[in-house]
């Protein structure tokens, strides 16, 4: 398939198209990542965004389904330098094209990823065309600048859970892995026993990863996730000694229940925010919001 990317300042990029026959539109970022590209495409926080890889090659040990971070990957579209079309790995369930393809995501490889990440560093993050069909430079450029963009848009309906759950209620995810050397020098790969879940804390679901499930669980919480519409009077039914506001996408300003919600539990009990939780978390406190131009995408230790 032909592929092309398009940014609103008119900047092409042709490659070869894979993944699913599609077009889409999304904010233009890009991730420095060396690794974990299935975690990034699962991440909800990365909704209505096309995410470049900086690093050349993607896709050589494959995907399966135990490394992702949520119900399903949530990029609008994918691209990468150099597409390992032949994964080799033990764990491989499936090649990085044919997981795109399932979910109906637009991808492209052979794009001078150096080239395009230059653009959005000094520019910042742009709306943006991805496609796998057959369209023109002007067609891609003009549905790049007539998207409706992410300022004001609630995405966060669409990647929260929409009923609560418990996380890992027999510790079957939540095991902490460590490598250990024997003394003839081979490696072998344990679990950490987990503490007992005796602290029970409420997770606000704005698009969570299970990897802040799994750290939680393994520092002794009980985590009761809740979706992001849950009222401050059905949280606080379950008791909780604390409150996670999670991560997730688009803009919190659109978010007006969520700011309801927490401005209600305020004072009840301790209550702690991450990326777009922080950002709700302020304006509980009556503080706004302005976007950057510049957003953080690359490795950070959970």
């Amino acid at each position: 398939m032909n592929g092309i990317l398009a940014l609103e300042d008119g900047a092409v990029f042709r490659g070869e198209g894979f993944g699913a026959k599609a077009t889409a539109c999304g904010e233009a970022v890009f991730n420095t990542s060396m690794t974990g590209y299935q975690e990034i495409l699962t991440d909800p926080s990365y909704k209505g965004q096309i995410v470049t890889m900086t690093y050349p090659e993607i896709g050589n040990y494959g995907v399966n389904s135990a490394d992702v971070e949520s119900w399903r990957p949530h990029v609008a579209g994918f691209v990468v330098r150099e597409l390992s079309s032949q994964p080799s790995n033990w764990r491989s369930e499936a090649s990085l094209s044919k997981y795109l393809e399932q979910f109906e995501i637009p991808a492209v490889q052979g794009v001078d990823t150096r080239a395009l990440t230059k653009i959005l560093r000094v520019k910042g993050a742009m709306k943006s065309c991805i496609s796998t069909e057959d369209i023109s430079d002007k067609e891609a450029i003009s549905r790049a600048r007539e998207w409706k963009g992410i300022i004001g848009v609630d995405y966060v309906k669409e990647v929260t859970h929409r009923e609560a759950f418990v996380w890992d209620p027999d510790d079957k995810y939540s095991c902490n892995w460590k490598a250990v050397r024997e003394p003839h020098g081979e490696m072998r790969y344990t679990d950490d026993l987990l503490p007992s879940a005796d602290i029970p804390i409420v997770a606000f679901d704005f698009g969570i990863k299970y990897n802040i499930l799994r750290r939680l669980r393994q520092r002794g919480f009980r985590v009761q996730v809740v979706p992001a519409t849950a009222t401050a009077n059905e949280v606080m039914k379950y008791k909780p000694d604390g409150i996670f506001l999670s991560n997730g996408p688009g803009d919190p300003e659109a978010l007006d229940y969520t700011h309801k919600s927490v401005r209600e539990l305020l004072g009840e009990v301790p209550i702690f925010g991450i990326c777009l939780g922080h950002q709700i978390l302020g304006f509980a406190f009556g503080g706004r919001t302005f976007k950057l131009k510049f957003g953080h995408h690359a490795p950070i230790n959970q």
